[in-house]
């Protein structure tokens, strides 16, 4: 499915990425999953929250740099393989992939965030193959 990912644009300060925790903690914005990719000055913060359009303004209130971003969440089994067969998939159809990440709901279930170049391409290949992926047990997209 179709969601809102937030990017936060972060300087390489001590402290930085728990002023960001603790304001959408104080906002009730509740974070499921982040990753952080850095260089020497600055790191991108990318987050799936339970708001994204809240956290964006009070991120955005607070000084920070953010934007949101669509991404695709595909629920893939949490096994070996699983992740393999879903990229071989979206390679086999031409989806480039601008980056990815995922995070486990429970020691069956993992969600794989998509940064693809183009979403509905993306979200057609993996309801297109939707059977292949069922292979491996509790594919839902």
């Amino acid at each position: 499915m179709k969601a809102k990912q937030v990017s936060v644009f972060l300087e390489n300060k001590s402290g930085r990425l728990n002023e960001v925790a603790q304001i959408l903690g104080e906002a009730g914005i509740n974070i499921s999953a982040f990753t952080v990719a850095d260089t020497s000055d600055f790191g991108v913060l990318r987050l799936i929250v339970s708001e994204p359009e809240k956290a964006y303004s009070v991120l955005k209130e607070n000084q920070f740099s953010a934007r949101t971003t669509d991404v695709v969440l595909a629920n893939s089994p949490n096994r070996p393989g699983a992740l393999s067969k879903m990229l071989k998939i979206l390679n086999a159809e031409g989806v480039f992939i601008e980056y990815l990440y995922a995070f486990t709901m429970n020691e069956e279930t993992a969600v794989i965030v998509i940064r693809p170049t183009n979403i509905d391409k993306c979200i057609a290949s993996l309801e297109k193959n939707r059977d292949a992926l069922l292979s491996n047990n509790n594919y839902k997209l």
